[in-house]
């Protein structure tokens, strides 16, 4: 019975969605000059130049040590280690906290 009643909803279901769809062609593709030309059209009254901005290439005061990503991939392994304890002290504190 549960079978019949999964296959009547399924079938229900997909005859609903396939009458909401468009009886557009779907095999027209979109044209570039309908998808850009707002775009471009955007960007007419722009007349302005990218700057460039000093203080992003300009290095940040005590960042001058360089890692190595084997160095970087164990600090965030102990900073991940780190995390797992607190987390495990504070279930254990929780549980704990229950308990009593």
């Amino acid at each position: 019975m549960k079978k019949l009643l999964t296959a009547a909803f399924i079938s229900t279901f997909t005859l609903a969605l396939a009458a909401c769809g468009s009886s557009d062609d779907a095999a027209t593709e979109a044209e570039a000059d309908t998808v850009e030309l707002p775009a471009d059209e955007a960007m007419e009254d722009v007349t302005a130049e990218p700057v460039a901005d000093p203080a992003a290439t300009t290095p940040t005061p005590g960042a001058t040590e360089t890692t190595t990503p084997d160095q970087a991939a164990d600090q965030a392994g102990a900073d991940a280690a780190e995390a797992a304890a607190a987390v495990a002290a504070a279930a254990a504190e929780g549980a704990e906290d229950a308990t009593q």
